[in-house]
């Protein structure tokens, strides 16, 4: 229901989306800022300070397909938690829980959040005794039937793809050879003039990487893929989904993303000003209730690095399908 009433509250605005102006609006921000009921606050985040409109939208790649995984029978636990955070569960053991990842200037946010929940999965459910980076360069470049690379693709066929092809290793994007089967080939970066921590975006998105077929390392490449055990959807009771992290690990969502999104920078998000963007996926880690003890919110790592929103995190309002966050939830098991 709140995914329609963000769509509705579009309606009102007659001007189209201008692809070529500031992807940043200050005027949303101090809208946002100056509105005492809202339950977060804006600010210049440096991964869009000098982006374009057209730039931040090309990050939005979620693309479905159609294709629908299963979705599992899950069994609620009889007393949840107020909080979780995967992070505190299994931070100390599983230390992939607790990274934040950038797609760079690709649209494969739904590469990402798959690999890294996947990636947390393997570790969390061999009790921190499995530690396999898997790469989002083979997911992003050879899943065929997820869609189409940086321009966008499907989660559910990207889980589908780790239970039935697999994933190879590979870290994150770094200047020398990481000793991994196939690293990100995409640096991070942001899109400014001076100063933050990564170098200037490209004008444009980068184009796929092209597929591996070789292991950087020398490894076989058909002997390093990890093939999940099983892939399933989860339904969008916000009972079952937190059933679900607090017992597997981290899942993969997907939403809506609107204009003021990318101004995010702490507390609970909800949807407030400005036209649709696109759908986003992203890794969903626990939940919890703001400082006002009213408020519920998911937690959730984005992969636009550290330097966007509360150092790479943010929190969105829980239970309420906000902008169709609970729509969209794949999982699966590792062997």
């Amino acid at each position: 229901m709140k995914a329609v009433l963000c769509v509705l509250a579009l309606a009102a605005c007659a001007t189209a989306l201008d692809l070529t102006g500031p992807a940043l609006r200050h005027d949303l921000i101090h809208a946002i800022n100056r509105n005492a009921q809202s339950t977060w606050k804006a600010g210049v985040n440096t991964k869009f300070s000098k982006a374009t409109m057209a730039q931040a939208k090309a990050l939005m790649g979620v693309k479905k397909s159609g294709f629908r995984l299963p979705v599992k029978n899950v069994t609620l636990s009889g007393s949840l938690p107020t909080s979780f955070d995967a992070r505190t569960q299994w931070g100390s053991i599983c230390p992939s829980v607790l990274e934040v990842r950038d797609q760079s200037a690709c649209g494969s946010c739904w590469a990402h959040g798959a690999v890294e929940a996947m990636t947390d999965r393997i570790c969390i459910q061999s009790n921190g005794q499995k530690h396999v980076h898997l790469s989002v360069q083979d997911m992003n470049s050879c899943c065929d039937f997820c869609g189409m690379g940086c321009d966008g693709g499907d989660p559910g066929s990207a889980w589908y793809y780790w239970s039935t092809t697999g994933v190879v290793d590979g870290g994150n994007w770094t200047a020398t050879p990481d000793g991994s089967c196939s690293q990100y080939s995409l640096p991070p970066c942001e899109h400014h003039i001076s100063g933050g921590h990564y170098a200037p975006c490209p004008a444009n998105e980068y184009p796929t990487p092209a597929c591996p077929t070789t292991c950087a390392n020398g490894a076989s490449f058909p002997a390093s893929k990890h093939v999940g055990k099983s892939s399933y959807s989860i339904s969008s009771d916000p009972n079952a989904i937190a059933t679900e992290i607090m017992t597997n690990g981290p899942v993969e969502v997907a939403f809506t993303v609107y204009e003021d999104f990318l101004t995010y920078k702490s507390g609970v998000y909800q949807y407030q000003s400005g036209q649709e963007l696109g759908g986003h996926a992203v890794k969903m880690l626990g939940w919890g209730v703001w400082t006002d003890g009213t408020t519920p919110y998911w937690i959730v790592a984005n992969s636009w690095n550290s330097d966007w929103g509360n150092n790479g995190y943010f929190l969105i309002l829980r239970g309420q399908d906000e902008c169709g966050i609970e729509d969209d939830v794949v999982a699966g098991m590792a062997q």
